[in-house]
């Protein structure tokens, strides 16, 4: 069974009521209901964390190796733009990682079109709602398989 870190960034646990126009209308608990029964139909097991707190995600970042973890799937949300530090926790470790992102941010203003976290990762998918989350945890259950 494939170990799959799924991290969610700040504010992220708002989902569902926070600016439904740009982010839909699904709960952080619905997309992660939903990445649940996607990864079980494809041998993978889920790890769910959410926090506002950039410190909290370069720590469960630098445990992810030594717990076993096959890939990860991070939305950095807000730190996508300004986390040097989460960019450096992933590049630290030995598990692939999938930046995702609900909204298509290259869209979005000025400021979002850059990340600091894409170059530490496998890959980047962004505009597709929670289907975002779907494809990258696809992308990881592979990476995941290829790097164990």
């Amino acid at each position: 069974m494939k170990k799959i870190l799924v991290i969610h960034g700040p504010n992220l646990n708002l989902l569902g009521n926070r600016e439904t126009s740009v982010y839909g209308t699904a709960s952080l608990d619905e997309i992660n209901s939903r990445l649940g029964t996607f990864a079980r139909q494809n041998g993978a097991d889920l790890t769910f964390f959410q926090s506002n707190h950039e410190g909290d995600i370069v720590d469960i970042i630098g445990k992810s190796a030594k717990e076993g973890f096959g890939a990860i799937v991070i939305n950095p949300a807000a730190y996508t733009h300004t986390s040097v530090a989460i960019r450096d926790a992933i590049a630290a470790v030995n598990v692939p990682a999938v930046e995702v992102h609900l909204s298509n941010i290259y869209k979005r203003e000025e400021f979002r079109h850059h990340s600091l976290i894409a170059p530490v990762c496998a890959g980047q998918i962004s505009g597709f709602g929670v289907q975002s989350y779907v494809l990258g945890l696809s992308a990881a259950i592979d990476l995941a398989s290829t790097s164990q």
